[in-house]
């Protein structure tokens, strides 16, 4: 089992499809001005993020002063330099400072002499702008009853990253592609690239790969089978601790690894919700780790149709994930 991964992205517009359905860090750079010879016209683009770039603002002293700066950007250290100035964000600590600057749209203006070891004898001016910098919103969902397809209907119109998974392929046949539903091998579905089915047998295998991601995790449980959900949400804590475990134990491992406490939520009444956390705490796991589970999961709204109950669960995911 692994989490989809594409492949990295050759033009600047199929790089920023990608990098906003996956919620990577990024910054599209833009020539919005030119005067003179330059070595791209008006609106050429590139993307930046942390560890690649995609197409060219023409290369040379140019583009490694933008993809400096835009790394600059993205890691909050220019914002730090750029923020100080004004006396309102002087008065704001570091870190708000850094993330106001950083939701900003930043300018810088290029001769391309000497300085930037180019003769074009032009000039550019290159426009920056910031995406996803906040922490994506990852879910993982267990069970693809009908609360769980009506939760994807709302959270097809989000921007977000939804890992699916159920036992049942027959769960997801409504989603297959006229032309591939009698095929096995990796079948295609009309769902938004960022909802990702997965039919698995062995659920459990989904749950430390995905708690190590960065950003805020959301695990949601709601399968057909209680004995499973209790087992999910159970693997879901031990997941937790061991990572913070081998954190502790290998300093270069917490720098890799995300150890804060994902949420992670069970569908439930409020009978099977006592009844999962006293069998936890019969198991010896700790009341404060217990109490962290939520159960049941979505505001008490009224109504229990599906699409009722999904939208309380979405208003609670993007509460927490808006407020954390």
């Amino acid at each position: 089992m692994s989490l989809n991964q594409s492949l990295p992205p050759t033009r600047w517009y199929e790089s920023l499809a990608q990098y906003q359905q996956q919620g990577v860090p990024h910054v599209l750079a833009t020539v919005v001005a030119v005067n003179g010879s330059a070595p791209r016209a008006l609106q050429a683009k590139m993307i930046v993020t942390q560890d690649s770039i995609c197409d060219t603002l023409g290369g040379g002293g140019l583009e490694h002063d933008v993809t400096t700066t835009a790394r600059q950007l993205l890691s909050g250290e220019l914002a730090a330099e750029v923020v100080a100035t004004t006396d309102k964000l002087k008065k704001a600590n570091s870190e708000k400072a850094k993330a106001i600057r950083r939701e900003a749209v930043y300018t810088k203006h290029y001769p391309l002499g000497a300085k930037l070891a180019q003769c074009c004898g032009g000039s550019v001016t290159v426009m920056f702008e910031c995406f996803n910098l906040t922490p994506p919103l990852s879910l993982l969902v267990f069970g693809a009853g009908h609360v769980a397809s009506a939760l994807m209907t709302i959270l097809a119109e989000l921007p977000c990253q939804v890992d699916w998974v159920d036992s049942r392929s027959e769960r997801f046949e409504r989603y297959l592609l006229e032309n591939d539903k009698y095929q096995d091998d990796q079948p295609s579905y009309c769902l938004p690239a960022h909802i990702r089915p997965h039919v698995d047998y062995d659920p459990v295998d989904f749950i430390q790969p995905f708690i190590r991601q960065r950003g805020q995790r959301f695990i949601l449980v709601m399968t057909h089978d209680h004995s499973l959900d209790f087992d999910l949400v159970r693997a879901a804590l031990d997941s937790y601790v061991a990572l913070n475990v081998d954190s502790d134990s290998d300093s270069n491992d917490a720098e890799q690894v995300n150890t804060t406490m994902p949420y992670i939520g069970c569908i439930s009444s409020a009978t099977k919700a006592k009844r999962f956390k006293d069998r936890l705490l019969q198991r010896g796991y700790d009341q404060q780790l217990v109490d962290q589970i939520t159960m049941p999961i979505g505001f008490q709204i009224g109504g229990k149709e599906p699409m009722a109950v999904a939208v309380s669960i979405a208003a609670q995911i993007l509460q927490h994930y808006h407020n954390c």
